[in-house]
């Protein structure tokens, strides 16, 4: 029997992936822990410190070779001998891998003291869908390993029922060791008005209000799952109609291609791409969107949808399995890649004021499902699973 809290290591992404939702997860993961359950255990971060070898030099430092090559010595090399030695010490009970893609540390720790948290098949798609997704011989080695990290935990963790489904459609782990639960909100995300907050967005985009330009808000990364060559052209298609509207982008610049796609088709200089802000920030320009675009062919949860429900912003999404679950019914929905229908929908919903408002009150409506505190509350159950907690107080 496990005497006082147990112990349980949370393994986080290295710190200088710079993965803002993976980072969110361990952070919460983490917060909920002490602050609701730390009577039942005693939660350790872990994350690897970095070791710069490529990129300590100036003459290498910048080039992206040089960035990868340390990226992948410190994740399948340092970090696995750094979590080898934490386990050997003991110290811990279990241990929550909070990034699928971070499976193969799974190798390093006793067997039947991991959970892993799964949020998308993304990092396997070279062997689920060679052809879709070509890899050289040594990525798809590593993505086995990775894969089988993840196949050797002893329960894993879905972010939603959509990637619990793909998991099992691909049969990589069986039914019986799959939960769901589902990702929570950021306290941040508000309807509410943050004066500080808000003052920032408007330094960043301008006042707020009724004169203002609309907003058509990106969030997310550049990844091509993320469809950017759609919600450009929606963009550009809003843009005939509505010459005065903005696309915020918030989630890293243009890649190259994409600019230059951007350029063709005459919208590149109203695409506004904010620096990294914080999530509070990040909230108050959601508030003052006209119009949250999720265009994406691939999910894992949609986040983006989640946090603008929060903030009573209006959604429009890829009609997927995934954000369907997210946003039910109080996002529109049209099908992946289909321009005509996207362009056609964003558009009533800026000509249609009542509508906009409308979407914001059922977002509100449905954001409480979505609880960082409710998510913990699931994974300590799903902890007490595999070791003997003691009862909480």
């Amino acid at each position: 029997m496990t005497r006082g809290p147990a112990r349980v290591g949370v393994v986080l992404d290295l710190a200088e992936e710079h993965w803002p939702s993976m980072d969110l997860v361990g952070e919460m993961i983490l917060d909920r822990l002490a602050d609701e359950h730390a009577a039942g255990v005693a939660a350790t971060r872990i994350q690897a410190p970095f070791r710069a070898r490529f990129t300590r030099w100036p003459a290498t430092r910048r080039l992206p070779q040089s960035r990868n090559a340390d990226r992948l010595l410190n994740r399948l090399l340092d970090y696995p001998r750094h979590l080898r030695r934490l386990a050997r010490r003991g110290g811990f009970d279990l241990f929550h891998v909070v990034d699928h893609s971070y499976s193969h540390l799974v190798h390093e720790l006793p067997p039947g003291r991991a959970v892993v948290t799964c949020h998308d098949l993304d990092t396997f798609r070279c062997l689920l869908e060679p052809d879709r997704e070509p890899r050289p011989a040594w990525f798809r080695a590593m993505a086995r390993r990775i894969l089988a990290g993840m196949q050797r935990a002893a329960l894993v963790v879905c972010d939603s029922e959509a990637t619990r489904g793909a998991v099992l459609a691909h049969e990589l782990v069986p039914e019986e060791r799959l939960r769901v639960v589902s990702l929570g909100i950021p306290p941040e995300f508000s309807a509410d008005p943050d004066p500080a907050a808000d003052a920032e967005a408007a330094r960043l985009l301008g006042p707020a209000g009724p004169d203002a330009p609309p907003e058509l808000l990106h969030v997310g990364s550049t990844i091509p799952r993320k469809r950017l060559d759609v919600l450009l052209e929606v963009f550009a298609a809003v843009r005939r109609a509505r010459p005065d509207a903005r696309l915020v982008r918030v989630g890293g610049p243009l890649t190259d291609e994409q600019r230059r796609f951007a350029q063709s088709l005459g919208v590149a200089d109203s695409v506004i791409e904010l620096p990294k802000i914080d999530r509070a920030t990040l909230a108050a320009v959601y508030r003052r969107a006209a119009v949250v675009l999720q265009p994406s062919e691939a999910e894992g949860f949609g986040l983006p949808v989640a946090e603008a429900m929060a903030c009573s912003a209006a959604v429009l999404a890829s009609d997927l399995e995934v954000l369907r679950e997210v946003g039910g019914d109080a996002a529109a929905y049209r099908p992946v890649g289909d321009v005509p229908a996207w362009s056609e929908a964003a558009l009533a919903l800026l000509d249609d004021p009542a509508a906009r408002r409308a979407a914001g009150r059922a977002g509100l409506a449905r954001a409480p499902l979505f609880s960082w505190s409710a998510h913990v509350d699931r994974l300590v159950a799903i902890y007490r699973s595999l070791l003997p907690l003691p009862a909480a107080t």
